[in-house]
């Protein structure tokens, strides 16, 4: 059997053309359609997930005959050779150990050039017993330098590459010990230049570096799950666990259970040990969503874990110490949560010391251009036609109130993309929900003016609307008297001094 291995790319599995928006297939794509494998294995990253996804779909239509799998690897950093080698080894020597006995071919067309540099040094070094092919882009190839060639690793020049490349990597850090907060902004997909959004980020990034539990405060779709994560990422514990919960989605009888933990026996069901949630983010960062919707009764236990760390599973004799980084998150005004007594004023007073408040995208419209156009960005990568806004779309944005934020925001731009039948997206392709106005029934008054009579108006008004009950309750008096909230012998008196 052949087997091509690979890590996918940003170009795959196809690619815009030089003329207008036409794609052609990427370089995974044009290696398998040129030369034909049994099986292919694509490597991907957390960046690429969606290109590999999409990647494996068109090989399996264009290449029916070849037999493809995906092996993700968690790579935070593409760049970094040492991990990259390390997962490398790990999944390919699986690979040979369960099938010695393929033909072994390596594409380094995709991916990073660090990424293609592992690949060279593990074929050399014979770990991987491959042969290395380079795919070329269409207007580089001739007759010389046909589109697919394999690299001579016997060549005498390849020795004096290999050593370079070694010497690189051993200048390379063997990990990335702490993250800028604008690397972190990037990576997470944060937008936001607005005073108010810039100050509730420079805000987190400080609280980042303390162990003090974290309040996060906005409306829904602000993006507060997205300001936790980069509280992790800031926080020295992003080698660690993030793990989130949403306390209003949590069953009344298992809130305790799913948080803390159980032991066997510990009530109906419990067949076996349980491990909470907080024990699971143990060393990691623990984001509880909707923390106002926590049962009171499970509140003192959630204040403990916050104050000396010790967790008790239901059920358990003694607790167990923990070392979790808690942010929460509410879109609800706690304070008044505590007034009503639906949440413990003791557990609020130790949540709120370090509050992170997120404006909501009517107080920062200047940001709502750049978030769309991020947004466009990124669902764009899953069309093969990618679309564009109009300015005039992009000022419809900005108007909008936007009662679900940024989430309301990106579900407009994902049904407009995918309904529009043009490139460029005008104002009125976007399909946004405009809210329901009750109709304001004196907004049709007459403006009073001289030789006006007010009597004759009111007269005219009460005829009008007994006329319009009258017809709308089909002649019946008793009909068009409730709905005019007027006796029937009204209406009667009614019709017969009209007559």
């Amino acid at each position: 059997m052949k087997t091509l291995l690979t890590f996918a790319g940003f170009h795959d599995p196809y690619s815009v053309g030089l003329v207008g928006q036409e794609q052609q297939p990427g370089p995974i794509l044009s290696l398998a359609m040129a030369r034909p494998f049994d099986r292919i294995v694509l490597f991907s990253t957390p960046s690429v997930q969606q290109h590999t996804r999409e990647t494996a779909d068109a090989l399996k239509s264009s290449c029916p005959d070849s037999a493809v799998t995906t092996i993700d690897l968690p790579l935070r950093d593409p760049t970094d050779y040492v991990p990259i080698l390390r997962h490398l080894r790990q999944h390919t020597s699986a690979i040979l150990k369960q099938s010695p006995d393929d033909e072994y071919f390596i594409a380094v067309a995709s991916g990073t050039p660090q990424m293609h540099a592992c690949w060279v040094l593990l074929v050399s070094g014979g770990e991987i017993p491959a042969r290395i092919l380079h795919i070329r882009p269409p207007k580089y190839v001739t007759k010389e330098a046909p589109m697919v060639s394999e690299v001579d690793l016997s060549s005498p020049e390849f020795p004096e590459v290999r050593a370079a490349v070694c010497r690189e990597m051993a200048a390379a850090p063997y990990s990335v010990e702490h993250v800028s907060m604008g690397d972190a902004i990037e990576e997470l997909g944060i937008v936001g230049e607005d005073p108010k959004m810039v100050q509730a980020l420079k805000m987190a990034a400080v609280l980042a570096e303390h162990d003090a539990p974290i309040l996060v405060q906005g409306e829904t779709g602000t993006g507060k799950e997205l300001i936790a994560r980069l509280i992790h990422r800031l926080s020295g514990r992003d080698q660690e666990r993030f793990i989130a919960i949403n306390c209003g989605s949590l069953p009344a009888n298992l809130v305790e259970s799913i948080l803390f933990g159980h032991v066997k026996g510990a009530f109906t069901g419990a067949t076996a040990d349980q491990v909470g949630k907080f024990e699971q983010a143990d060393g990691g960062t623990l984001f509880l969503d909707e923390v106002g919707e926590l049962p009171v009764e499970v509140q003192p236990k959630f204040l403990r874990v916050l104050e000396d760390g010790m967790v008790e599973p239901v059920g358990a004799k003694r607790g167990k110490r923990t070392n979790v980084r808690v942010v929460a998150a509410t879109n609800v005004d706690l304070q008044q949560a505590v007034e009503k007594k639906r949440f413990r004023e003791d557990l609020y007073y130790r949540l709120s010391f370090a509050t992170v408040r997120l404006p909501p995208l009517r107080e920062r419209r200047a940001d709502i251009p750049r978030i769309a156009l991020h947004i466009l960005d990124t669902l764009n990568k899953s069309l093969r036609r990618p679309k564009r806004l109009s300015p005039e779309a992009l000022t419809r944005l900005q108007a909008q109130a936007w009662k679900g934020n940024v989430r309301d925001l990106e579900n407009v731009l994902g049904r407009s993309m995918l309904m529009a039948q043009e490139e460029i997206l005008k104002a009125d392709d976007l399909l946004i929900d405009e809210p329901k106005r009750k109709k304001d029934p004196l907004a049709s008054l007459p403006d009073p003016h001289e030789g006006f009579s007010l009597e004759e108006y009111l007269k005219s008004a009460r005829k009008q609307l007994m006329l319009r009950a009258l017809e709308l309750s089909n002649g019946s008096q008793s009909g068009a008297a409730r709905m005019l909230a007027i006796s029937p012998q009204a209406v009667h008196k009614f019709l017969k001094e009209d007559r």
